[in-house]
């Protein structure tokens, strides 16, 4: 089994040793046969300015915890690459499609490395996403701490893939105050713009009125034998980056992530090529600290009341507009894939939205930023059959590489 994290935080440390801790818990009372786990960290030194050593695994008891732990580098990605390269795998393009930048390259090289080392399952956990579930009893919030690696080895030997669920501060969006410089209407209009099957105004509109927290339902904590197979809507089967889990064999069957430059949503263009995949929903649980408020509850400190976000904090506002701008990037891409007939009145529909709350957004936060998003939207707008090329010429490049594995391609060891 193998572990993956996409990280740029010091804080990734606490979260796997919180991880592996909940793992040994779970072995006490149903053991696991035969499960070895396998850590694969890829790195990004610029994201919160950090160093290597940042991410070697030196504690003993989580060296003791895992088989193996390996660390991807910049530079070991690129040895890969120029392997595949020298091996006519792939051409250069299509090793800098999968490989290059962006979040979806560093998840593909985690899923590429633990394909290449004969792993059976691989599971992508997030640096702020913890094993834990809370729900709202009165006035009060509690906890239960959730078996997450565990419940994944339990359900991937019947799936392709499983999702967990989350809890906590699932968006970035903090909480506003209506006033006479944004309206609920307003923002109403705003939230449409980016609006999918996930992210709409009434899920938005209803988690306002729990001061921005997701609760874990109560029914699926009680029995935690509630599974369903993920539907296809609209073209997807919705997923999420994280508390995701693969079966890795056979390894035909595994599909790329992609996000176009700059953008994210690795996760929502892997939800496009899911299929035929059987995609299971399972009962397990994680808590995202969204807004970096609650890494204490790494420490046993469990609050009695999570509080709002309120949107006037300047860390708050500063990632919401960082989480806004990443959205409008792959909105573009996401309506083409999956309506393509629409697309122009699609696309039409969302600079309308932001021609009327943008002004409203701008003022209410007293900054001019805001004014980024319609230009960002109508970059990748204009981009879109590009963006749309490299991610059709991605899934071709990755079925290749996926074919070579299965003439069994010798392992390289990759090293920070």
């Amino acid at each position: 089994m193998g572990l993956g994290f996409v990280t740029g935080r010091k804080s990734f440390k606490n979260v796997l040793r919180t991880y592996l801790d909940s793992w040994n818990e779970s072995q006490k009372s149903t053991p696991a046969q035969n499960v070895a786990l396998h850590l694969l960290v890829a790195y990004d030194l610029a994201y919160t300015n950090t160093e290597i050593a940042d991410y070697a695994v030196t504690d003993d008891e989580v060296v003791r915890a895992v088989a193996s732990s390996r660390c991807i580098s910049g530079s070991s990605i690129r040895i890969e690459t120029q392997d595949l390269v020298r091996r006519q795998v792939l051409t250069s393009r299509e090793a800098r499609l999968l490989f290059g930048k962006g979040y979806g390259a560093k998840r593909n090289a985690i899923l590429y490395l633990a394909v290449k080392s004969h792993l059976d399952y691989l599971i992508f956990l997030d640096d702020d996403e913890y094993p834990l579930a809370t729900v709202r009893i009165g006035t009060r919030d509690f906890w239960t701490g959730q078996p997450v690696i565990a419940t994944h080895v339990k359900y991937l030997a019947e799936a392709d893939i499983t999702h967990g669920h989350h809890c906590g501060y699932v968006s970035a969006i903090p909480q506003f105050e209506w006033n006479d410089q944004l309206s609920k209407n307003d923002f109403r209009l705003f939230i449409e713009a980016f609006s999918n099957d996930i992210l709409n105004w009434d899920s938005i509109e209803e988690l306002m009125g729990t001061r921005g927290v997701t609760y874990a339902d109560r029914s699926i904590l009680e029995t935690s034998t509630q599974t369903e197979e993920v539907p296809e809507i609209g073209g997807m089967k919705f997923i999420s980056a994280s508390n995701l889990g693969f079966n890795l064999k056979p390894c035909t069957k595994l599909s790329p992530f992609y996000n176009p430059p700059g953008a994210r949503g690795e996760d929502t263009f892997l939800s496009t090529s899911l299929g035929d995949r059987k995609v299971m929903k399972i009962p397990i649980y994680v808590f995202h600290d969204g807004f970096a408020n609650y890494q204490h509850l790494l420490r046993g400190v469990l609050p009695s009341t999570l509080r709002a976000v309120p949107s006037r904090n300047p860390d708050a506002a500063n990632r919401f507009l960082k989480t806004c701008i990443g959205w409008i990037r792959y909105r573009p891409l996401l309506a083409y894939i999956t309506n393509r007939e629409g697309y122009e009145a699609e696309i039409a529909g969302i600079q309308e939205r932001l021609a009327i709350a943008i002004p409203r957004m701008c003022a209410y936060f007293g900054t001019d930023d805001f004014n980024r998003i319609p230009r960002e939207l109508e970059y990748y707008h204009r981009h879109v059959e590009d963006h749309f090329k490299d991610f059709e010429d991605s899934k071709i490049a990755w079925a290749k590489v996926m074919a070579s594995m299965e003439n069994g391609a010798a392992p390289l060891l990759l090293t920070p």
